[in-house]
This record gives C-alpha cells, sequence and structure tokens, in this order.
C-alpha cells in the first residue's frame, strides 16, 4: 500500500536551483556536489528503492563507508540530523531533511543475478543487455566514465527503502512505507562524487520490474548556523567535522 502524499516542509527558491532532472526508473545519475550544495532525492510516485555511493570528488580513494556510518552513530537507519561518513572519518552529506524515514544500509544492491532470479528473463535491448536494469551494473557504468572500476565499488546506501532485522538475522523488506512526494537532502560536506541507480531494492518483494521516477535537484543551500543539527549531533560527529573541515583549511 502507498502512503498518503508527503508534500515538502520546505520549498526551494528557484533562483537556488542549478540542477533540475526526472531520473526514469533502472536509469543511473552521476555528478560532483560542490561542498555546501545540497542535493535532494525526491520520490515521485511511491519508490521501491533508489541505490547510492559517493566519493570525495577531489580524491575518489576516500569513499562511502556505510559500516562507519552506522557504527559511528550508532544507528543503522539513517534519518534526519544524521551524516554520512568516509572511510578516512571524514563527513560526506548531511541529512539536513527527510521526509521518508526509511533507508537501508544493511542490504547492498541488485545485481543480474538477482533480478533474473526475481523477474526471470525480461526483454533485451539491441546491446544484447537485459531491459531490467540492476544497480551493480549502473555504478559499474557509471565509474567507468569518471575513471574508476569495479575495485572501486563498496556497499551503498538504499534510499526510501525500510527493511527489518528479525533476531535471528533475517532481513525483511516492508512494503507500505512509500510516501510519493517524500524526499531526503543530502548537504555536502566536501566536493562529493554521487552515482545514483534508480532500480528496485535487491528485497523489494513485487515480482514485477517496474521501478519509479524520481526527481535530482541540486540547489545552493545555506552556510551551516552554529547549531545546526548535524553538526552538532554528537561528540563523535563533531569530530568528523573537524576532521573535514581541516581538510580544506590545508587548501
Amino acid at each position: 500500500m502507498v502512503q498518503a502524499s508527503v508534500q515538502p516542509s520546505a520549498a526551494i527558491d528557484p533562483s537556488l536551483i542549478l540542477l533540475d532532472e526526472k531520473l526514469p526508473g533502472g536509469a543511473y545519475w552521476h555528478g560532483v556536489i560542490k561542498r555546501g550544495n545540497t542535493l535532494r532525492v525526491t520520490d515521485l510516485e511511491g519508490s521501491q528503492g533508489v541505490s547510492l555511493i559517493c566519493y570525495n570528488a577531489d580524491n575518489p580513494i576516500e569513499r562511502l563507508n556505510v559500516a562507519d556510518t552506522a557504527k559511528i552513530q550508532f544507528n543503522a537507519f539513517l534519518k534526519k540530523g544524521m551524516v554520512i561518513y568516509s572511510d578516512m572519518g571524514r563527513i560526506l552529506f548531511s541529512i539536513t531533511e527527510d521526509t521518508s524515514g526509511h533507508h537501508d544500509l544493511i542490504c547492498g544492491c541488485s545485481n543480474a543475478a538477482s533480478n533474473a532470479a526475481k523477474y526471470g528473463e525480461g526483454p533485451y535491448n539491441k546491446y544484447g543487455e537485459s531491459d531490467y536494469n540492476n544497480s551493480r551494473d549502473n555504478f559499474l557504468k557509471a565509474l567507468g566514465k569518471r575513471g574508476l572500476t569495479r575495485k572501486d565499488l563498496m556497499p551503498n546506501i538504499n534510499l526510501f527503502s525500510r527493511v527489518a532485522v528479525h533476531p535471528n538475522g533475517d532481513l525483511e523488506y516492508i512494503t507500505g512505507c512509500e510516501k510519493p512526494g517524500s524526499f531526503v537532502d543530502l548537504r555536502a560536506e566536501m566536493n562529493v562524487l554521487v552515482v545514483i541507480s534508480n532500480c528496485p531494492h535487491v528485497l523489494h518483494p513485487d515480482t514485477v520490474y517496474k521501478p519509479k521516477p524520481i526527481q535530482l535537484t541540486v540547489w545552493r543551500s545555506p552556510a551551516p548556523a552554529p547549531d545546526d543539527l548535524c553538526r552538532t549531533a554528537n561528540e563523535e560527529v563533531i569530530r568528523g567535522f573537524i576532521n573535514t573541515d581541516a581538510l580544506f583549511a590545508q587548501m
């Protein structure tokens, strides 16, 4: 069941928008979000999941670390006020707004084998590739255009996805969390290369391949105030921001 539409709590001033693009279901996008700008990802029609990876755009050897993101914040379920860590203890993104409330750090992404097992044989395009696009292949295509390869791929974040962890360790995708119109704002704390794959979550139970479109909006967001929620959440995150700001103090 799809929940009622959720309207953004704060409309973006059109004069601040740098990019506003609809990403069809099954497609991927990659770009650099400059430090201080914000990427808004909006669920337009009830998403089945959106996979995301990110890197320090100035030095891609520094990259998303989902394990540290969960461990340092004692929480595997992202929400407003939390941050996304790199593998060097710095902050890639701050989550400054979130009207979905359901994001997954645990399950990884779909691949050709998982799609074949779930959806079966699908139509093939003129290149001999299945039209049932998967996030692993989408990530690799995008990374190839940035001079990166398979060795640069790491565990990802799944936006707009609710996963329950049962006492025996089993994972279950919980349907009904879809909220058309919900969005998450990711403020870049360094220059961030981000890759987004709009393919269904690997555990989504629907056996019909029908990913939904999302909207990607990059905008010039205001500088964080001294009492910024993300920058002051706890002692660990304060240290992360000291490390991040020090990187730019050296430039």
